[in-house]
């Protein structure tokens, strides 16, 4: 793997104080000097990390004043936002967020992949829902989640759309992270392997309508547990 970049480092560095909170939207982010000075680089090279992140509109220079942090809903970066959300204070809004978002994407992911799936593609998922149900059995945690992650990347990759696969993948580190903690719930990982066993019920049926449904369904399961298991909420309800 290539060495970051001079530039990169800084970039990074001043990505992970914007989302951190030590410099939030609306903030004058420090000046060449000091940002040179701190990191042990030359001006040019604090300018062209300024100049990243700002082609990302996650800063905006405004010429005599100086350098400004924008707020997330303006961000170009889908992954940068994502950083954002998910390592932000509100935690549990991000986590509905994510749920939210994965609705809107895998749902017409599963849509498209009733009308392209194989028998291959078909037997696949089931060998991953088969897996979930051992690592349930025998707590494995890793292994639920590994099968989990594979089940669903094989509908955005049998959707035969590759913008889908694309918009994806920075959620990917994302969701791994945050599986391997609400899957430690035995009740969360039963619910899981019964919608999942559902989803693949659907795709064989090559009902568009039906496979979008059951993967909504699905979600909308995800959620509820999410509210109950894990944020504590009273009785949820199925939005």
């Amino acid at each position: 793997m290539a060495r970051p970049s001079l530039v990169d480092q800084v970039a990074e560095a001043l990505l992970e104080r914007i989302v951190s909170g030590d410099l939030p939207p609306g903030a004058a982010v420090p000046g060449e000097l000091d940002l040179g000075s701190q990191h042990e680089v030359s001006r040019m090279t604090v300018r062209e990390a300024i100049r990243t992140l700002g082609a990302q509109r996650i800063l905006r220079v405004e010429r005599g004043r100086g350098t400004f942090v924008n707020p997330v809903s303006q961000w170009a970066s889908l992954d940068a936002v994502l950083r954002a959300v998910s390592e932000g204070q509100d935690d549990a809004a991000a986590a509905v967020q994510l749920i939210e978002l994965r609705r809107f994407l895998e749902s017409g992911a599963c849509e498209l992949a009733a009308g392209h799936v194989t028998a291959e593609d078909l037997a696949e998922l089931t060998r991953d829902v088969d897996a979930m149900e051992s690592a349930h059995r025998s707590r494995d945690v890793a292994a639920f989640v590994r099968a989990d992650l594979r089940f669903h990347h094989r509908i955005l990759q049998a959707s035969g759309n590759v913008f889908v696969a694309v918009l994806f993948e920075p959620l990917h580190r994302i969701l791994e992270t945050r599986r391997a903690q609400t899957s430690r719930v035995p009740e969360i990982q039963a619910h899981a392997v019964a919608e999942h066993r559902k989803v693949v019920s659907a795709l064989e049926s090559a009902d568009p309508a039906r496979a979008r449904r059951a993967m909504d369904e699905h979600l909308q399961q995800t959620l509820a547990d999410l509210r109950t298991y894990v944020l504590g909420e009273r009785s949820p309800t199925r939005p």
